[in-house]
């Protein structure tokens, strides 16, 4: 397998990865129109973080971490790496010395379509990780591959340059030229939120803040008492009676 490294891909813009920070992915998924996910198969080995960065893409081979190495020198100050393997993996192709030199380099955290390992190490170094697997199984460092090329993670491409945001709810990618529009759009997803959450707290239902009663007619689903729900099915309360007489019995 032979590769390419591209050096110096074209990035969001700073200010609006900044802004995108702001928000949980599961606002910016929304949005953008529910898309941007890669996958529910990402975990992460912390909890409680929330990042967001430039993506440097890896695509490697199986339980080889060559390229990862060489990815390293193509990082910098608020990027996130993200990695996959031309094949499913769950080797540990990243760990705590990998963690050391990207922290080093003001990296932001790591996105791995594989295995993780040193995973306490990750943690009380502070260094945020989502991957598909968590494994100490070794690797290798015999194969090519490529650096911040397009890879593609759970249905979802990215490309360098793309946006991450990760938490505990998962992964999400914001392409580069449509950064600074969805962060708008996940400022006004916020700010009604916010209303919906003010009128929940004072007791209003969603089916009349959404006008959801009216879709409910719409589709045909009507309201019963139960004793006439039971009388429809056959049964009717004396029926009910009886059974529960007979269990007592």
């Amino acid at each position: 397998m032979s590769g390419v490294i591209v050096t110096n891909p074209p990035k969001a813009a700073a200010k609006d990865v900044e802004a995108l920070a702001a928000y949980g992915v599961a606002t910016v998924h929304e949005a953008m129109g529910r898309t941007g996910l890669l996958g529910t198969h990402l975990r992460p080995v912390q909890h409680d973080t929330r990042v967001a960065g430039t993506a440097v893409t890896v695509l490697s081979w199986p339980g080889d971490n060559l390229m990862i190495h060489a990815a390293v020198e193509q990082c910098g100050e608020g990027d996130i790496l993200v990695v996959t393997t031309t094949s499913p993996s769950t080797d540990g192709m990243f760990g705590e010395l990998f963690a050391t030199a990207l922290h080093r380099r003001k990296v932001r955290g790591l996105i791995i379509n594989a295995g993780i390992r040193d995973t306490v190490e990750l943690r009380e170094m502070g260094f945020p990780a989502w991957s598909a697997a968590v494994s100490p199984q070794g690797t290798v460092k015999a194969t090519g591959g490529s650096v911040n090329v397009p890879v593609a993670i759970g249905g979802q491409v990215i490309r360098p340059g793309d946006v991450i945001v990760a938490d505990d709810d998962g992964v999400v990618c914001v392409p580069r030229e449509r950064a600074r529009q969805v962060a708008d759009a996940s400022e006004a997803r916020e700010v009604k939120e916010a209303g919906a959450r003010a009128a929940f707290q004072e007791g209003q239902l969603g089916l009349d803040r959404y006008g959801l009663r009216e879709t409910l007619v719409r589709l045909g689903v009507s309201y019963q008492s139960y004793d006439e729900y039971e009388y429809e099915r056959g049964g009717g309360p004396e029926h009910e009676r009886e059974r529960l007489d007979g269990a007592g019995s």
